[in-house]
């Protein structure tokens, strides 16, 4: 099984880079790429909130009566995070927000440790190579913060079930219900929502996290995750589309990424071009200043 790490890599280089042919207008391909990958948003539909307790599972719903308004949120990020945001990036953040939003105050809206580890990896490998790990961090925290969420609470619950994940085997992952714990005992309220099928609601971000478990835990068969699946009582189609879905969106991601960097890089060279040809001219002009005068003696 490959890695969520793996997912876009492997496909960009059977792919190959995108042509940058036309270096005159290089910003404007990386904008029709991010475009494609902003339609196609990885969208969630249903999480829920666990506590830090093994034994007392919280469930969270979202009040219809306390919506606000998409602009609401975005502005809310806006006012959080002041500083601009390379439109590569914030391309899929605002799309992603807006997806995020209407996903956020739905009905039947919950918030699970295994939704906010599928939300922080996918929110790191879009964010991988920020400029800034400083920023990067600032536009987390305004990101969720504009959803009236907790960004702490995401990334406790992600690294607790990463912590959770990397001491699993492929047996013991699939075998949680006849044990005790609480990463356990949230993997069990998730099976029993899912499987009265009116108390859970499937998300993309869930697929994510649920891979992620399945990466940090070694399990390189394929069948684990059919497992896994049956266990959780989550359709493993819908799964295995949603992390093609995901795939998809990586590869054409770093692909933009790429694109971006050259342009840069040629920039900078072009830059540093014209630099030195005026620090010649300026010497030139500084020579003939200094030696005009003896030739008129």
């Amino acid at each position: 099984m490959a890695s969520i790490a793996s997912l876009s890599f492997p496909a960009l280089s059977q792919s190959g880079k995108i042509s940058s042919s036309s270096p005159s207008r290089p910003l404007a391909s990386v904008s029709a790429i991010c475009t494609r990958i902003s339609r196609h948003s990885l969208t969630s539909s249903s999480s829920r909130a666990s506590t830090s307790s093994s034994k007392l599972i919280i469930h969270c719903m979202s009040s219809v009566t306390d919506v606000p308004p998409v602009s609401e949120t975005k502005s809310n990020f806006l006012k959080a995070y002041k500083r601009p945001i390379p439109s590569i990036y914030n391309t899929v953040l605002q799309e992603l927000i807006v997806q995020q939003h209407l996903m956020r105050y739905k009905k039947t809206y919950r918030y699970d440790p295994v939704f906010a580890l599928g939300f922080v990896t996918v929110y790191d490998q879009l964010m991988d190579g920020y400029p800034s790990d400083q920023d990067r961090d600032s536009i987390f925290q305004a990101y969720v913060q504009a959803l009236n969420e907790d960004p702490n609470q995401y990334r406790i619950d992600a690294q607790k079930m990463e912590e959770w994940a990397r001491s699993q085997t492929s047996a013991s992952l699939v075998d949680f219900s006849s044990k005790e714990g609480e990463v356990e005992a949230i993997l069990k309220d998730i099976s029993e929502r899912a499987g009265s099928k009116d108390g859970f609601s499937y998300s993309r971000f869930f697929a994510v996290g649920l891979f992620r478990l399945l990466e940090l835990a070694g399990a390189t068969d394929p069948t684990v995750l059919d497992k896994l699946c049956a266990s959780l009582n989550i359709n493993k189609k819908s799964v295995d589309r949603d992390l093609d879905v995901y795939r998809n969106l990586l590869s054409k991601l770093v692909q933009a990424k790429e694109l971006l960097k050259e342009y840069v890089e040629r920039e900078k060279k072009k830059r540093g071009e014209r630099a030195e040809s005026q620090k010649a001219n300026e010497s030139i002009s500084k020579c003939l200043g200094l030696y005009s005068p003896s030739f008129l003696l």
